[in-house]
């Protein structure tokens, strides 16, 4: 288990990381996704302890990160991006040097010998690191953090710079991983994290804005909506479809083809038999019908780039309720949330006066 406690980092007067909260429990993985100066390689060297905090606290299997550094360590394993090799060393020698000096109580032949096969390099066990492909060398570097078989492995774009057949060998290991320890993954490679995590947090600008399982997060960002294409007169579909009972909000995406309108539709409710009905009953072609889902891509530039819906929100590992979820990206991007529907009202009526006096100036 890891649990991050108000975690704030500033190096003078920077300020890299703001209140961060969030807990993992249990086996399984999570994805920790950011762009490029979020604050995701701060807080994993918080986590692991190679950086202390401005404030806050960390907890690994209940140990301080500070105050109790060398329990919480021993139930750490770290991968970071560049595995610490040593070129001249044998697979042999290496892990059996990290063994001693991370002073594991096992029988030394024993261990090595389990996570040589579990990280598949047994077959190379003998050989020169230096000689190995960069494939084998992040498998060496995966051994090493599970040495001493820790609870929790927090592994830091561990397939960059592989090709494809080495992306999804290490993939797979990671998924088997999760299976018995809590990973923490880092990575630039969306498809990777969609494809390997349970859950997602995302960091940008040292706040934690969205954290969830990406079926969560992409309902909250944007509620999916259902992609058709109909063959009938524009203005007569646009018409219908705003009647039907649980379409929100029906949008012209263009002309398909020659006379054939597509429609993305925002639903409140399956929508799909009302549109079939529709063009039953009013003698039109109903060419297609799909749904459109968020992807992780599409989750990830609209928290990045502010584009938020102001719904999503850190669960601290935990479901929220609305309020609180709107809070948390709210306060991320610098915005106040309404406390009730009237301070909503009365918002938005101040936005309706400023604008009606810049006009009048103007």
């Amino acid at each position: 288990m890891i649990e991050v406690s108000h975690l704030t980092k500033r190096y003078g007067p920077n300020t890299a990381l703001v209140d961060v909260n969030f807990s993992v429990e249990g086996s399984g993985v999570v994805g920790f996704l950011g762009p490029n100066g979020a604050g995701k390689s701060t807080t994993m060297n918080i986590i692991t302890g190679y950086l202390s905090a401005t404030s806050g606290t960390v907890n690994v299997e209940g140990h301080d990160i500070l105050d109790d550094a060398d329990e919480a360590k021993r139930n750490i394993g770290y991968l970071p991006e560049l595995p610490p090799l040593y070129m001249d060393m044998t697979v042999e020698e290496y892990l059996g040097f990290l063994f001693d000096l991370k002073k594991v109580q096992k029988s030394k032949k024993e261990h090595i010998g389990q996570i040589c096969r579990r990280t598949g390099i047994d077959q190379v066990y003998t050989r020169l690191i230096g000689n190995l492909s960069k494939g084998y060398r992040q498998r060496v570097g995966l051994a090493q953090a599970l040495l001493g078989d820790p609870p929790v492995l927090i592994l830091d774009e561990p397939t960059v710079g592989l090709d494809p057949k080495q992306i999804i060998e290490i993939r797979n290991l990671i998924k088997t991983l999760g299976k018995t320890h809590t990973v923490i993954l880092s990575s630039h490679i969306l498809q990777e994290i969609e494809v390997t995590c349970g859950r997602i947090i995302i960091i940008n600008n040292g706040k934690v804005v969205a954290d969830g399982t990406q079926e969560e997060l992409a309902e909250t960002v944007e509620p999916q909506r259902l992609l058709v294409e109909i063959e009938a007169p524009k203005a007569e579909v646009q018409e219908s479809l705003k009647n039907l009972p649980h379409v929100e909000d029906s949008e012209l995406m263009g002309e398909a083809e020659p006379g054939v309108w597509k429609f993305s539709l925002k639903e409140c409710g399956d929508t799909r038999r009302e549109v079939f009905q529709m063009c039953k009953n009013e003698d039109w072609t109903l060419l297609s019908m799909s749904g459109r889902h968020n992807t992780l891509e599409d989750i990830f530039l609209r928290l990045t780039n502010g584009t938020v819906d102001n719904r999503i929100g850190d669960r601290s590992g935990k479901s929220g309720n609305s309020k609180n979820v709107r809070s948390t990206v709210a306060n991320a991007v610098g915005y106040t949330v309404p406390e009730t529907d009237e301070d909503l009202a009365r918002e938005q009526d101040g936005k309706a006066d400023n604008d009606a006096s810049v006009k009048e100036d103007s």
